[in-house]
């Protein structure tokens, strides 16, 4: 590979300073669209009551963000290369700040989804050009750095997404979690007006519509269905299995397209390199444990354990440092220490922390949870700078756009069927213990007679079968969480075989004296 085509972008900065304000106002994309996967959430009961919706309503606030975010992923390599990389990273900027303003101030449910789907188109480039961007500015010897950084932004977005949702929803107002992106969005468009120098544009590309339409097809079909299966009791539904159908069918297409047709608007040069391939499955499973992580933790401190929704964004905050320690060690040890070996190390620990969770009841001391919680972040950081560093250390700088595009969809994907799988085992499993709990309930149990005498008496009053009921339902929730962490321990032990399938990047001096990216096995 040409070392222009490996450093292009850089060459066009006279200074460090330029160089910086595009790396942050870039860096600022990425945490607003990764923060408002999941700050919304905690205002949705707020909404729901502000905006006269009903439960099953309220919740299209969130799938039309997520469909149209995961849709619009994959064609962002072809846009940035065929109207240049500042021009669609301006116009994402500005489109999803003014979005985040409308959501702040819609006064009624088409209105918030309406504008919540925009966002979602806006905010769907952010991410990938932001990680090119930033892989273009940097030589190799200097990305695990630049990565660790961009991942503080990815990795911390829906970590503190919650804490900060739920400050603000408690203090302020639900229209808030949207109204904050405003000013960061303002700054980082006028940062990226005045400093970020274009890259070159190919105007002779043309849009596969074919492959976006069955991509999309597919993608939106999926997220539809993972999304609302788990309150449509999943192929009991009609929906569902319409939903599942058509993924399905979009899928096939897309991929009889791209291995037939022509031209693409996703290479396929990019399947060939094992490293990037290898990276995409770690990558599935990395989403699917945060975000899944993410989402049961906080229902299982406030409903189970007791704790406002202040006290959660506290306990579960640290999480978000020891991800931010773990990637500040990466950027500076990444150039010396073989990636595998760090991957490795973050996987144990994010398999030490699920295995333990699965052992946790509401009455967990507050040092245990915060040992817990900041050795899964700090196991999670370890995992996600170097696998961003091998996922592009051999991948010609030609498939990079396209590559972070669909790195990023893997993610989001990843991240969608976690959290659906893991409400489907909450939910069943719940029901499941229940059922099992309640045939021992019974006058004609003995060791409950001797146990629990009071109790006993109080099973033929209606307030004692309640008190009683509420009881079983606690013992049956405490025990679904336990399978749910032991369910995602399971999956991260899918990892460590991937880990070491993966080439270790080395680095060497070119011709010219400039480094360039080999791989050793």
């Amino acid at each position: 590979m040409p070392p222009a085509a490996e450093f292009y972008t850089r060459d066009h900065y006279s200074t460090k300073f330029e160089l910086v304000i595009v790396m942050m106002c870039s860096m600022a994309g990425t945490l607003m669209q990764a923060l408002d996967t999941t700050i919304a959430n905690v205002a949705l009961p707020h909404m729901q009551g502000d905006l006269s919706a009903s439960r099953d309503q309220i919740t299209w606030v969130l799938t039309s963000y997520i469909v149209a975010a995961a849709v619009m992923t994959a064609p962002v390599g072809w846009v940035a290369a065929r109207f240049g990389k500042k021009n669609v990273l301006m116009i994402s900027m500005v489109g999803f700040t003014v979005t985040s303003m409308l959501c702040g101030a819609a006064t009624g449910l088409g209105e918030i989804v309406i504008f919540r789907l925009l966002q979602g188109v806006f905010g769907a480039a952010l991410a990938p050009l932001s990680q090119s961007v930033m892989l273009d500015l940097y030589p190799p010897e200097k990305r695990g750095q630049i990565m660790a950084i961009w991942g503080m932004g990815i990795m911390l977005g829906p970590i503190l997404g919650p804490t900060l949702g739920g400050y603000l929803t408690d203090n302020y107002s639900w229209r808030w979690v949207f109204y904050v992106n405003v000013p960061v969005g303002v700054a980082a468009t006028f940062g990226l007006w005045l400093f970020f120098k274009d890259t070159v544009r190919n105007a002779a590309l043309r849009f596969d519509w074919s492959g976006f339409g069955f991509m999309a097809l597919g993608v939106g079909a999926l997220q539809l269905m993972l999304d609302r299966g788990t309150t449509k009791d999943w192929f009991s539904s009609s929906e569902i299995i319409i939903e599942c159908t058509v993924a399905g069918l979009g899928f096939y297409l897309f991929l009889v397209h791209m291995f037939t047709a022509k031209t693409t608007f996703i290479q396929r040069g990019i399947f060939k390199d094992r490293n990037f391939v290898s990276a995409q499955v770690l990558m599935f499973v990395v989403g699917a444990v945060l975000l899944a992580s993410t989402a049961l933790m906080p229902p299982y401190l406030q409903n189970l354990g007791g704790h406002t929704v202040t006290e959660t964004g506290l306990l579960l905050g640290p999480r978000g440092i020891g991800t931010m320690i773990a990637m500040m060690l990466v950027g500076r040890v990444a150039n010396y220490v073989d990636p595998r070996v760090l991957m490795s190390i973050g996987a144990g620990a994010m398999s030490w922390s699920l295995w333990d969770m699965s052992h946790w009841t509401p009455s967990i001391d507050d040092y245990r949870l915060l040992t817990v919680t900041v050795v899964q972040g700090f196991g999670m950081g370890l995992v996600f700078v170097p696998l961003q560093l091998v996922a592009f250390a051999t991948l010609p700088g030609i498939y990079r756009t396209d590559g972070t595009a669909v790195m990023n969809l893997v993610r989001n994907i990843g991240s969608a069927i976690g959290i659906s799988v893991t409400t489907t085992i909450l939910s069943n499993s719940m029901q499941a213990i229940h059922d099992q709990l309640t045939a021992f309930a019974s006058p004609f149990n003995r060791a409950l007679g001797i146990n629990a005498p009071s109790m006993m008496y109080n099973l033929f009053l209606p307030s004692g079968r309640s008190a009683l009921d509420g009881a079983i339902q606690m013992r049956a929730a405490i025990e679904a969480y336990a399978n749910d962490f032991l369910f995602m321990f399971y999956v991260t032990l899918v990892a460590f075989p991937i880990i070491w399938m993966v080439r270790r990047p080395a680095y060497s001096s070119s011709g010219n004296g400039r480094p360039h990216v080999e791989a050793m096995e």
